[in-house]
Formats: C-alpha cells, sequence, structure tokens
C-alpha cells in the first residue's frame, strides 16, 4: 500500500474507503470550528482582502486612464501591463524576498516573513490583473461615457465618477478575478510569508506543508473551504459578467 495512504488511514482498507474516511474526518474537523483551522482561514481573509482593496484603489484609476487617454509608448505600457498580468507568482516572491531582505533597500523595515509581506507580494500580483481587465472594460465603451460626460459639462472628478458608474460591472470583475487570484496563491506568499504557524499560514501554504506531512485531514478540511470561496468567487463574476 502506498506509503501516503497508509498515513490517512492507518487501519487500512480499500483505496475508496480511505479516502471517505479522509472527507468524514475534514468534515468533522470543519464542524467542530477547530481553532488552528479557522485561525488559517481567518488570516486568508484578511490578507487576501486587505490586498485586493489595496490594487483595487490603485488599478481601477489606472485601468480607467489607459483605456481613455492616448500618449506617446501606450502600446509599449499595454505589452508591459499584460505581461505584468501573467507573472509567475514565485518571481514575484523573490523579487520581494530580495527588497526586503535583511541587507535588502528595504531591509530596515524588518517586514520579511510577516503578514505586511504577503500583503506586498499578493499587490503585486493583483494590480497588473485588475488593471488588464479594467482597461479592456474601458477600452470598449469608455471613450463615449467620456465624451457623452464633456457634453454635459462634467469637471474632471463628476466624468470620473461617471465612468466609475457607468464601468461598474466591467469592474466588479476586475475586483472578483484579482481576489480569486489572490486566495488561490501559494508561492509567493510562501517565499516572503515562510508559512510560519500562527503567524504568516494561509490555506494554500498549510495544504502544501500538510500535503508533505501526511496530515491529510486539515490539508482536506482547508481544501474544501478553499474549493468553497472559489466558487463563491467564480459564482458571483459570472454572475456580475451576464448582467453585462
Amino acid at each position: 500500500m502506498d506509503r501516503t495512504l497508509k498515513i490517512l488511514t492507518p487501519k487500512g482498507g480499500t483505496y475508496l474507503e480511505q479516502i471517505v474516511e479522509g472527507f468524514k474526518s475534514a468534515l468533522s474537523l470543519i464542524a467542530s470550528f477547530d481553532v488552528e483551522l479557522y485561525s488559517i482561514v481567518g488570516l486568508t481573509l484578511f490578507v487576501t482582502i486587505i490586498a485586493t482593496g489595496i490594487s483595487a484603489l490603485l488599478s481601477v484609476p489606472l485601468g480607467i486612464f489607459l483605456g481613455i487617454k492616448d500618449f506617446p509608448l501606450k502600446s509599449l505600457a499595454i505589452r508591459i501591463l499584460y505581461t505584468c498580468m501573467s507573472l509567475p507568482p514565485v518571481i514575484v516572491g523573490l523579487f520581494v524576498f530580495l527588497m526586503i531582505a535583511r541587507r535588502g533597500p528595504l531591509g530596515r523595515f524588518g517586514i520579511l516573513y510577516t503578514v505586511t509581506a504577503m500583503i506586498i507580494a499578493q499587490i503585486l500580483l493583483v494590480t497588473p490583473i485588475i488593471t488588464g481587465i479594467v482597461y479592456n472594460g474601458t477600452l470598449e465603451k469608455g471613450r463615449d461615457i467620456k465624451n457623452l460626460g464633456k457634453t454635459l459639462g462634467a469637471s474632471r472628478p463628476q466624468l470620473l465618477f461617471l465612468l466609475i458608474r457607468e464601468l461598474r460591472i466591467e469592474l466588479f470583475a476586475g475586483v472578483i478575478s484579482g481576489y480569486g487570484r489572490a486566495i488561490s496563491e501559494v508561492g509567493a506568499v510562501m517565499i516572503v510569508g515562510g508559512n510560519i504557524q500562527g503567524h504568516t499560514r494561509v490555506m494554500t501554504t498549510a495544504i502544501a506543508m500538510l500535503r508533505s506531512m501526511g496530515d491529510y485531514e486539515m490539508a482536506i478540511a482547508l481544501g474544501l473551504i478553499l474549493l468553497g470561496l472559489s466558487f463563491v468567487v467564480n459564482f458571483t463574476l459570472y454572475h456580475f459578467q451576464q448582467k453585462a
């Protein structure tokens, strides 16, 4: 029998029985409101919501600007944006690590292996995604909205508010997509956060570690919760895209 299956169910049994037992134990762990389990979930939600919120504040104005303005080297800026949208998370994690390491330019702040470092890494990952989606949405009808606002005599703040209101479906879709990337991220947060129990351990990094340790009960429990959150995110995104 496979070693991992022995760890999962020491008493043996068929492969299907072992899987069923693992899921039963995981569901029991979820229903019992295990402190360690829900502390990991809570930290995950905190990091991803803060990172996505900050990214949205940066990305929405930038994406709208790129969509309605023409400027020199805009095509180059858009190509760089699209490249950043698909950056490997480990590359982002490595970059942030080098910046905040003890000998790095930002090492004096001492934020390596902290929640702050994880949030920074996720901001760098999520911001290009939200910006790109907002840009594409603005490109389709942003100029028409801008021209309409100018015809009605709108000031710059009023014009920005008008664009945000009329493009709210596209903007929300971008934010939700960015959050989906943040909550499923493992490489970058592992590098800069260190996966420290009780401090920087989030669902994705915990699942990776627990699998290697053979603690499948907790890993499956976290996986089920993560799957549920991902379903909610994607369901919300699909709902708003249908309304667009």
